[in-house]
């Protein structure tokens, strides 16, 4: 049966060319800083991103835990974003292991923060009050459509944390997708960051691992913490090998799951009983309204043939990437439309 998983980015599968690299990598022991091919993957990140240092992580999750753990004490708090992933997806791990408070601001649409009111959550020196050690943006914005954040946005955000002395952290899981979306270096889009967390494990299509990026001081810092969290991955040149491979084949390569998301929204809109923009879907996460039947019924009837995504909610997201063509699109619109057709 064909199969179309349009669940998440994190379900697309390695190239080829990764498979090869990953066969063929020179390893080392990273915990010594002795694996070549994940000391290359880590100066390319530094480089693609403007920064000094980066490191190697297994997941995003644990890319944007040990920033906020370097930057922050016991007893401070970060101020993110209402419908940020480092505060709705990420299990609580600031507060549970490192006892630092979340301060939220609302998110506006496209997954802007105001920055008058960041100002006004920053706390004064008092007793009373909890530490602000960092201020974290999401790019793209996982819960706000995928919209991408300009270099101009993420600068207004900058000021207000240069202006009190706070670092800022991007946590840029699909910071590429902006890039490309924006026709932006991503070096631009991050230059006002103190550190930054990217996943190549999503768009960029490799198997694990996400990196994150900083000056060198910074950099040290997260290397511990990612060792107390159990992050020392060893030979982890098979994981970087693929890594190499996204950041230099794969970048690219996302203006095509941009035009798969921009196909299947404007499909969506022609289905009856689905709610959906497709001008405020820019990247690859495709957000829509079910409004008629059961949902989990739906989504039921669509695995039944092959595609799978979905939600027993009515708010869905569908999701494209590496492997995932525009047949594929064409295909699983068909099943959608079969699956609405008993709710008409």
């Amino acid at each position: 049966m064909r199969e179309v998983d349009l669940r998440s980015d994190t379900v697309s599968l390695p190239s080829p060319e990764m498979r090869k690299a990953m066969y063929e990598a020179e390893l080392g022991d990273d915990v010594y800083s002795e694996d070549p091919t994940l000391n290359r993957l880590e100066a390319m990140a530094a480089h693609v991103m403007g920064k000094e240092a980066a490191v190697l992580v297994a997941s995003g999750t644990m890319g944007n835990l040990i920033s906020i753990l370097t930057h922050a004490q016991r007893g401070d708090e970060i101020i993110v974003g209402d419908k940020s992933h480092i505060f709705r997806n990420e299990a609580g791990g600031a507060s549970a292991l490192g006892g630092v408070a979340y301060n939220t601001v609302r998110n506006d649409e496209h997954g802007m923060i105001d920055p008058d009111h960041i100002e006004e959550a920053i706390k004064p020196p008092n007793v009373h009050f909890t530490r602000t050690a960092m201020i974290a943006i999401e790019n793209t914005h996982n819960m706000c459509g995928g919209s991408p954040l300009g270099s101009d946005e993420t600068a207004s955000i900058a000021a207000v944390a240069k202006r009190h002395d706070i670092p800022f952290h991007i946590d840029g899981a699909r910071i590429f997708n902006a890039a490309v979306a924006l026709e932006t270096p991503v070096a631009e889009l991050v230059k006002h960051a103190d550190s930054i967390s990217f996943c190549l494990s999503k768009g960029l299509a490799c198997p694990i691992g996400s990196l994150v990026v900083g000056n060198e001081e910074f950099i040290e810092g997260a290397r511990k913490w990612r060792k107390m969290v159990g992050g020392g991955m060893r030979q982890a040149g098979v994981i970087a090998a693929a890594g190499i491979i996204a950041l230099e084949d794969m970048v690219e390569r996302l203006a095509e799951d941009h035009a798969n998301a921009r196909r299947l929204a404007n499909g969506l809109s022609r289905i009856p009983g689905i709610s959906i923009d497709p001008e405020g879907l820019p990247t690859n996460l495709v957000f829509f309204n079910v409004d008629r039947g059961d949902p989990a019924n739906i989504m039921r009837e669509m695995n039944k043939l092959g595609v799978k995504g979905g939600s027993p909610s009515r708010r869905w997201r569908l999701v494209t990437h590496y492997g995932i063509t525009a047949d594929d699109v064409d295909y699983s619109l068909e099943v959608i439309a079969s699956a609405m057709r008993g709710y008409e």
